[in-house]
């Protein structure tokens, strides 16, 4: 058990010794350090150090505890300080509590001096970690803050580029079909008006193609009727295999009967993985792995072989268009209450890790 370090501010020093003398035959389990101060400078320089407890005189000729309370507070020194005194009132007990000690004791009863120091020690540390957790909840807090900003800002990318899709190229194509469409009623030449139809038939096709695509960069219907497993591997078929990339989507536990919306997250991963990696990577092989743990949580790791980059100078700053794709990674996996991370160098690929 570590010892119990006083700083006792006493002009007397016999009365120092009666009270570690006290200490010790009412608590002979704990030790006790003693050192004596008995002026505002010694008392000072002795704060440097850290003591669990300040045990103060009420009656001295050069110091006080108000002195001592002024300086403990001027100093933000969390420091309990206990009144030890022969002979003191009800109104100047009161108002040295008032003024912040944590008690007092008088020196005929030094018996109860140990359960003084235990319960003022440790009603500093309940304070202390009080503190402690305010602080944390304060950070969690402008986190939370920080991270909602940032999800607006993703949903609106993300309505953005769903806008875009929708009128460069589904929007587009449907205006040619309407073209070809028109064009077709109002030729008088038959063959002609079979060659628009024919054309705004080819159309549609490459319409309802896009739809298509982008209802399963979306949600794969996969996910729902087949499982995420399927879902990974389409998607990896569908986004990989037309960039010439090797592939392969390997698997370990058990997967849930039913996809939870760690899936859904986990399968957006995969897929922004898998489209930074034909945009940027100038790679050869990717690989996916997928890892089904205990109460629905799902571990996830996308490898490439391409030339990776500093994480550092992409990642630091705010999201821009050179790192709004691992931005966004990085929220849906925090959104979802999970931990991303990202290992890559210039020239060793990348590596993906995240636990759903």
């Amino acid at each position: 058990m570590p010892a119990v370090r006083l700083l006792c501010v006493e002009d007397n020093p016999d009365d120092v010794e009666l009270m570690g003398i006290a200490l010790q035959r009412a608590d002979p389990l704990r030790r006790y350090e003693l050192h004596r101060v008995d002026d505002a400078t010694s008392f000072g320089q002795a704060l440097q150090d850290d003591y669990d407890a300040i045990l103060c005189d009420f009656n001295m000729p050069c110091f006080s505890p108000y002195a001592a309370l002024q300086i403990l507070m001027a100093r933000q020194l969390p420091t309990p300080l206990v009144v030890v005194t022969r002979a003191i009132g009800e109104e100047a007990a009161v108002h040295v509590l008032r003024c912040g000690a944590k008690d007092y004791v008088t020196k005929d009863k030094l018996g109860t001096l140990p359960q003084i120091i235990e319960r003022v020690m440790a009603e500093r540390r309940r304070a202390t970690e009080q503190e402690r957790m305010a602080r944390e909840l304060e950070a969690a807090y402008r986190r939370l803050k920080k991270l909602s900003a940032r999800l607006v800002v993703a949903q609106e990318r993300e309505r953005s580029l769903i806008s875009r899709e929708l009128h460069d190229q589904l929007g587009q194509t449907l205006t040619g079909m309407v073209i070809h469409l028109h064009a077709a009623q109002r030729s008088p030449d038959p063959q002609a008006a079979r060659q628009h139809t024919g054309t705004a038939m080819e159309l549609a096709q490459a319409a309802v193609e896009q739809v298509k695509t982008l209802s399963f960069l979306l949600r794969p219907a996969q996910l729902d009727l087949l499982g995420l497993v399927p879902a990974v591997q389409a998607a990896v078929q569908r986004i990989a295999a037309p960039a010439g990339l090797a592939f392969d989507v390997s698997t370990r536990g058990t997967e849930p009967g039913s996809p939870g919306e760690n899936a859904s997250v986990a399968m957006r991963l995969v897929q922004e993985a898998l489209v930074n990696t034909v945009r940027h990577a100038n790679a050869g092989r990717v690989r996916i792995r997928l890892r089904f743990l205990p109460e629905g949580r799902i571990g996830l790791l996308v490898l490439d072989d391409g030339s990776g980059f500093d994480r550092q100078s992409v990642l630091e700053g705010q999201p821009s268009e050179r790192n709004v794709g691992l931005y966004g990674m990085i929220e849906r996996t925090e959104v979802a209450g999970g931990r991303l991370h990202i290992r890559t160098r210039p020239g060793a690929g990348v590596a993906i890790r995240a636990v759903l």
